[in-house]
């Protein structure tokens, strides 16, 4: 059940952390996320490893400044967060990737929305 899957997950996880996963762990995947913003790293484009249909890759938070009609001075400061999906078109369609990070920007951006 969701026990067990949640067992797994976490194994699997420090596994990850602590970079023991073996080559079967990692290339029995269907979809891999490559989260380098730890590392100071803002933006980047992750590869899609064999037999896996896409690589989502999230940089680290940036602190900016937007136009804002709303503010007196103009503008604000906004968190950007830079995410990007590589798809293998061979599997998935450019814009069938396309709504599906539609999708999870708004979910990134009104967490409250997933549990309605």
């Amino acid at each position: 059940g969701l026990s067990a899957i949640n067992q797994e997950l976490s194994e699997l996880s420090k596994k990850a952390n602590d970079g023991k996963l073996s080559e079967n762990e990692v290339e029995m995947g269907t979809f891999t996320i490559s989260n380098l913003g730890m590392y100071g790293i803002t933006n980047f484009s992750a590869v899609i490893h064999p037999q896996q249909s896409a690589v989502l890759a999230i940089g680290g938070i940036e602190t900016k400044i937007i136009p804002a009609q709303d503010s007196p001075k103009g503008f604000r400061q906004s968190s950007m967060l830079n995410i990007t999906l590589s798809c293998d078109h061979r599997v998935i369609d450019g814009a069938v990737g396309a709504q599906w990070l539609q999708e999870f920007k708004q979910f990134l951006e009104n967490p409250g929305s997933m549990i309605l």
